[in-house]
C-alpha cells in the first residue's frame, strides 16, 4: 500500500482559506469602512444644508424685524403728525371763537367795573376784578348770560376791601366759553 502524506496538502489548504478569510476581512472592514464614511458624508451634508436654511431664516428674520422697527417709527411719525392736523384743525375752528370773546368780554363789562385777570382752562375761563358795588358785579353777570359766546356765570368769590372809604369789591368769576354754532349743533345732533 503506497502511503500519501497529506500534511503538506492540508497546510496549503489551511494557507489558502487563512487568506481568503484575510482577504475576505479587510474587503468587509473597507466596505464597512466606505459605509461609514458615505453615511457620515450625508449626515454632514444635511447639517450643512439645515444650517444654511436657518442661516437664510435668521437673516430674513433680522430684515423684517428691521422693517418693523421702521413701521413702528412711521406709525410713531403718523400719530404726531395726526395730532398736529387736530391741534391746527381746533385753532382753526376756534379762531373766530377768540375775537367772539374778546369782544364779548369788552362789551359786556359795565361802567364801574375793572377786569384784572383773564385765565383760560379748556372751556372755562376764570375773571378776576374790581367793581364799586356788588351791584355792577351783578350787571356784569347779566351781561355775560345774555351773551351767546358765553353762558352759565358763576361768582365765586366776592369781598370789599376797604369797608370805609371806596368800598371796592373784589370779584372772581367763572364762565364758560360757547359757540351758537355749537348750540345749533347740538339740537340737530338731539333731533337725530
Amino acid at each position: 500500500m503506497t502511503r500519501i502524506n497529506l500534511l503538506p496538502w492540508r497546510e496549503e489548504l489551511r494557507q489558502e482559506r487563512q487568506k481568503q478569510f484575510m482577504t475576505l476581512l479587510v474587503l468587509t472592514i473597507l466596505l464597512a469602512g466606505a459605509i461609514v464614511g458615505l453615511i457620515h458624508f450625508q449626515i454632514n451634508s444635511k447639517i450643512e444644508y439645515q444650517n444654511s436654511r436657518n442661516a437664510y431664516l435668521k437673516s430674513e428674520i433680522s430684515k423684517l424685524d428691521n422693517e418693523i422697527k421702521e413701521i413702528a417709527e412711521l406709525q410713531k411719525v403718523r400719530k404726531s403728525l395726526i395730532e398736529r392736523m387736530d391741534i391746527i384743525q381746533d385753532l382753526q375752528s376756534s379762531r373766530p371763537s377768540i375775537v367772539h370773546l374778546f369782544t364779548e368780554l369788552v362789551t359786556s363789562v359795565p361802567n364801574g367795573v375793572f377786569l384784572q385777570t383773564l385765565e383760560q382752562k379748556g372751556d372755562t375761563l376764570i375773571i378776576t376784578g374790581e367793581a364799586e358795588s356788588n351791584a355792577r358785579v351783578s350787571s356784569y353777570m347779566r351781561n355775560l348770560s345774555n351773551s351767546e359766546w358765553l353762558a352759565e356765570p358763576n361768582l365765586d368769590i366776592i369781598e370789599i376791601q376797604d369797608k370805609k372809604v371806596t368800598r371796592i369789591s373784589s370779584f372772581t368769576l367763572t364762565i364758560k366759553q360757547t359757540s351758537p354754532n355749537k348750540k345749533d349743533e347740538d339740537i340737530v345732533g338731539g333731533a337725530q
